[in-house]
C-alpha cells in the first residue's frame, strides 16, 4: 500500500503524507516578546521538518498567543525562499478568558475575517493555504461561515477551507452552506487516542457502552473518505506516552515494532496512522529538531495488517468484539 497525500479534489497532490505542527514554536505562552533563542530552536525545528520532507506547516492564531505564527513569520522574513517550499495552515475560532468574558468558541463571521488578518500579519504572508475551524461552535450558522470564507477567498487571503475537531454530522451540516469541499479536518488520533477507530470496531456491541468517546466519532473516518476529505491526527506522537518500553505492553510492543523495522518508536506511531485506508496525515506536534527527524522512516516502513491490529488491541487494552 502506497501512503496517499491529500486527495486529488484537494489540489494539494505534491504536499505529502507528514505535517507538521507549529505548536511548540515561539517560546513560552506569556505575551513577551521573541527572543533569538525562540527564532533559532524554530529555525531548528523547521528545517529538521523540510529535512524529513514535510512541506506542510500547520499553525493556530492562539498557539503561544499568537508568537508560533509570528516567529514563523520571522524566519519567513530572514529567509525569503522558504515561502516557495512550504504550504501553509492556520487555525482560528479559539477565543481565551479574559476580565470579561469567559473562555468560548467563536466561528462568527466578523471574528473569522478579523482572525485571518491577524494570521496574516503575523507570518508576513498574503494568504495561507488552507484555513480550518479550530473546534466547533454551538452558535455556528453554516450560511454565515459560508459568507467570511467567500469575502476571504475573494480577497485572495484564503485558498481553501477546511476544520478541526468536528464530527461527520458537523461537517456535512457545515457542507450544505459551502460552494467548496471542506479539504482538511484535523482530530486527534493516536495509539494513545483511539476513540474515531473504535466508533467503527466498538460498534453495536457491549464494549460500545465502555467507551463513550468513541460515540461522537460514528462515521467521521467514512464520511472523510467517502467526500474525500484529508484527515489529520494531531497528538500522533502520543504526547511520549510510549517512548519507555516498560511502561505498559503497548510501548514494548511499539518498540518490537521499530527493532523489527530498524527504526524509531516516533517512526512506527506514525506508520500506525499512514497504514490506515482513510490515508491520515499524522501531525508532528515536537519542537526537537531530533525527535522529528526521527519520525523519517514513518513514509518507508509499511506495517502488515497483523502489526497493525497487534498495536491497535494492545494500545486498547481490551480485546476486539
Amino acid at each position: 500500500m502506497s501512503h496517499r497525500a491529500l486527495p486529488l479534489n484537494t489540489h494539494f497532490t505534491d504536499i505529502g503524507p507528514l505535517v507538521y505542527g507549529c505548536m511548540a514554536l515561539g517560546g513560552d505562552w506569556g505575551g513577551g516578546p521573541l527572543t533569538e533563542a525562540d527564532i533559532a530552536q524554530a529555525h531548528a525545528a523547521v528545517e529538521a521538518a523540510l529535512d524529513i520532507g514535510v512541506k506542510l506547516f500547520d499553525h493556530a492564531d492562539i498557539y503561544r498567543r499568537g508568537k508560533a505564527e509570528a516567529v514563523f513569520g520571522e524566519l519567513l522574513k530572514r529567509n525569503p525562499g522558504l515561502r516557495a517550499r512550504v504550504r501553509l495552515q492556520s487555525k482560528c475560532g479559539i477565543r481565551f478568558a479574559d476580565d470579561v468574558n469567559v473562555g468560548r468558541f467563536d466561528l462568527s463571521a466578523a471574528y473569522i475575517e478579523d482572525s485571518v488578518n491577524g494570521i496574516l500579519q503575523r507570518l508576513g504572508v498574503e494568504q495561507i493555504d488552507i484555513l480550518l475551524l479550530h473546534r466547533p461552535d454551538a452558535l455556528m450558522e453554516p450560511a454565515e461561515v459560508a459568507h467570511a470564507f467567500t469575502r476571504l477567498k475573494a480577497a485572495g487571503k484564503v485558498a481553501h477551507l477546511g476544520v478541526s475537531n468536528m464530527h461527520a454530522g458537523q461537517m456535512g451540516w457545515l457542507q450544505t452552506a459551502l460552494s467548496e469541499p471542506l479539504v482538511v479536518n484535523q482530530l486527534e488520533l493516536s495509539l494513545a487516542k483511539l476513540d474515531a477507530i473504535d466508533a467503527g470496531t466498538a460498534f453495536n456491541d457491549p464494549q460500545a457502552a465502555t467507551r463513550p468517546g468513541a460515540i461522537g466519532w460514528a462515521g467521521t473516518l467514512e464520511y472523510a473518505q467517502r467526500h474525500g476529505v484529508q484527515l489529520q491526527a494531531w497528538g500522533s506522537l502520543a504526547q511520549g506516552r510510549f517512548n519507555d518500553p516498560a511502561s505498559s505492553a503497548a510501548a514494548q510492543v511499539v518498540h518490537e515494532t521499530a527493532e523489527a523495522h530498524r527504526t524509531t518508536p516516533n517512526a512506527v506511531l506514525l506508520a500506525w496512522l499512514l497504514r490506515h485506508p482513510a490515508g491520515i496525515q499524522p501531525v508532528i506536534g515536537s519542537g526537537n529538531a531530533e525527535r522529528i527527524r526521527a519520525c523519517a522512516d514513518a513514509t518507508r516502513i509499511q506495517l502488515s495488517r497483523e502489526e497493525w491490529y497487534r498495536l491497535y488491541v494492545t494500545a486498547r487494552g481490551e480485546r476486539l468484539p
